[in-house]
């Protein structure tokens, strides 16, 4: 894979001069041209051989364009004692450039896991596995409309060693030669073979790796810059291309036109006496569970969707009642902001993950975009059919790490919910939390509740099931949510 990247590529003083001129100029136009419009963001991945120049070629981007709209981010193999609390794509998800800017990542989330093979710490089937949730993060990221250009810079071992051996030689140098760069020459074999290995299973058609060898720093860096280049002008010069139109296979409906949601026995009650019992009980068991020392290994987040009315604040309440307020936090999901519109989807909802020991409720969620998304037309049909997947691998991702996803639907009928409705409109207290848009979603109850169907049906897993709760009764449900909670977390704390 790399063998034309080793034969000695280059360019001589004078075209170099020659060209750079040009190239500048047309890379702070097209950058300019990315500002105005925002209408995509520029990730740029800078990986490669240590001693490739991917410094050098980093520094000379932020030279030839505007610095002010790049932000260029260096990850260590070591994460930050704060990004150990939080999953591992943390530090990549906040660093997210927004519509109109460009972002340049050192190593990516590519580096780390490539050292890791090369030390013999996964296997190869390891790094394959971790391959496959890169191709769908970065295939997620491409249909968010991120531009995503992918350099591996290259250099063969010989000319490694050389020079580490030149710079080694003078006392001006020498300090540039780092113990983890003679490491690196050490087991250079290794390394390049977990790099052809990884790079050949996430070189996609919409983000392709472009291998640049990294011998002659006029080649390299000129090669950098033209692609980025022919890269943001052909995006932003053939706007009808993105987004792409594609063609979706539909849903089907079961053919005995039954929703599994419509078969909850919603007539399920529970009496005063026996509530307050059940909720002291319950509320007393959450509290101890979560001032054990096995939580604090933990991060639980809870995501509470269902109907319009169905109860989700006051099951919500139960909880919090229940554990110190400086270990949750109550997220209330509304329409996205300016902010949030210029990055991907999930972005708003990657930057509130909390760190382990901490606890998340989501009063709404990602689960927006299968719903009321996918109602009301805010995204078109291919974004809300790939959202099941992408939803999937973030959960994922989230258990992976150590996190418990406790996803809640709070179900009851129309009549329940017209009576709530009509109970809220007439309560002064109560008036603020009666829309005009929720009479709306009221006229569309169908549509929703055969969204809401093929939502769990797709997204209840394993790792990351939903419970259907029945809230009708909103002691019933209360109860039913407190204690699916506790056995939760207990289990979790027991299999530690």
């Amino acid at each position: 894979m790399f063998e034309f990247a080793e034969v000695g590529q280059q360019i001589d003083k004078e075209t170099y001069k020659t060209q750079l001129p040009e190239l500048r100029e047309a890379l702070l136009e097209a950058q300019l041209d990315l500002f105005q419009t925002a209408r995509f963001p520029v990730l740029i991945l800078i990986g490669g051989i240590d001693g490739a120049g991917k410094g050098e070629t980093v520094n000379k981007l932020n030279e030839w364009m505007d610095p002010r709209h790049i932000g260029t981010y260096a990850f260590d193999e070591q994460p930050s004692n704060e990004e150990l609390l939080r999953p591992a794509m943390w530090r990549y998800w906040r660093a997210m450039p927004p519509k109109g800017q460009i972002s340049i990542y050192f190593g990516s989330w590519y580096r780390a896991l490539l050292l890791r093979h090369t030390r013999g710490e996964i296997s190869d089937t390891e790094l394959m596995q971790h391959m496959d949730g890169i191709v769908r993060f970065e295939r997620m990221l491409v249909d968010e409309g991120v531009l995503l250009l992918k350099f591996w810079l290259h250099l063969s071992k010989d000319l490694q060693k050389e020079r580490i051996e030149k710079l080694e030689s003078s006392p001006k140098t020498r300090w540039r030669v780092t113990s983890e760069e003679k490491k690196g020459l050490k087991h250079y074999d290794d390394f390049k073979r977990a790099a052809c290995m990884s790079l050949q299973a996430t070189s996609l058609v919409e983000a392709p790796w472009t291998i640049v060898e990294g011998f002659d720093a006029n080649y390299r860096n000129l090669t950098v810059g033209l692609h980025i280049l022919k890269a943001m002008r052909e995006r932003l010069d053939h706007p009808e291309k993105v987004p792409r139109e594609f063609s979706v296979s539909p849903l089907l409906k079961a053919i005995d036109h039954v929703n599994p949601l419509e078969r909850l026995d919603l007539g399920l009650k529970l009496d005063n006496k026996t509530y307050d019992t059940k909720l002291e009980q319950l509320q007393g068991k959450l509290n101890k569970l979560t001032r054990r020392p096995g939580f604090r290994k933990r991060g639980l987040i809870c995501v509470f969707e269902g109907v319009d009315a169905a109860g989700k604040g006051g099951a919500i309440r139960r909880i919090t009642q229940a554990i110190d307020s400086r270990i949750y936090r109550i997220i209330p999901i509304s329409a996205p902001t300016d902010e949030e519109l210029a990055q991907p989807y999930l972005w708003r909802f990657w930057r509130r993950i909390p760190p382990r020991g901490k606890i998340a409720i989501f009063d709404r969620s990602w689960y927006g975009r299968v719903l009321v998304e996918r109602i009301e037309g805010f995204c078109k049909e291919y974004d809300w059919m790939r959202a099941y997947g992408e939803i999937n691998d973030f959960e994922a991702q989230l258990v992976k790490q150590g996190y418990l996803v406790a996803k809640f639907w709070l179900q009851i009928t129309p009549e329940e919910q017209l009576q709530r409705f009509e109970q809220r409109q007439n309560t002064p207290y109560k008036r603020f939390k009666i829309t005009d848009e929720d009479w709306r979603n009221r006229d569309k109850w169908d549509n929703y509740q055969a969204a809401a169907h093929d939502m769990v049906d797709r997204t209840s897993t394993e790792i990351a099931p939903w419970t259907l709760v029945e809230a009708n009764d909103k002691n019933h449900a209360r109860i039913k949510i407190l204690k699916t909670l506790c056995e939760m977390i207990e289990k979790s704390i027991q299999a530690a």
